[in-house]
């Protein structure tokens, strides 16, 4: 019998306080390639989702213009966990109160896919509500309730990103 190797594939989405080319935005605009290549080279990256620009700041999304996504596979959770709570990725992060409005429900969803599988927007939107109307379940989940591959027993996990994300307050 042979085991499908899976990935985790996360969406993040934010609705811009003002448009990518204002001067207020320019912090976070500025910072795009830098923290794109700093994923490209972490251990366990697969893939992220970019237009030609080598980002998806300008990708519709189809939610209104300041409304962005960010979508990315990787080989574990732990590896997008280091990655989101321990590299250069922490300090945007931190900031992101001065670039986006507030979220009204979950802003980012976790699920596993089939090694090789390429997720969608639509897919990562799909995930994102369903996760709103149901919450945490094997079908769409977050670090502080990680589920194991599809074909792993197990129960969920806290991966306790409290300590590393300064949250909305």
């Amino acid at each position: 019998m042979t085991r499908t190797r899976w990935h985790i594939a996360q969406i993040n989405v934010g609705t811009m306080l003002y448009a990518g080319d204002d001067p207020r935005m320019s912090g976070f605009m500025n910072r795009l390639d830098k923290i794109n290549a700093l994923a490209d080279e972490s251990p366990g990256f697969v893939w992220r989702l970019q237009s030609e620009s080598g980002n998806a700041t300008d990708i519709d999304a189809g939610r209104g213009p300041n409304f962005i996504v960010n979508m990315s596979v990787w080989e574990s959770v732990e590896a997008l966990f280091d990655f989101v709570y321990r590299t250069g990725h922490r300090g945007v992060m931190v900031r992101r109160r001065q670039w986006f409005e507030r979220p009204n429900g979950p802003y980012q969803v976790l699920w596993w896919v089939p090694g090789g599988h390429t997720p969608t927007v639509d897919e990562g939107l799909a995930r994102l509500e369903h996760l709103q109307k149901n919450g945490p379940s094997r079908h769409a989940f977050t670090f502080q309730s990680t589920y194991p591959p599809p074909d792993s027993l197990g129960q969920p996990e806290d991966l306790e990103p409290d300590p590393y994300c300064s949250g909305w307050t």
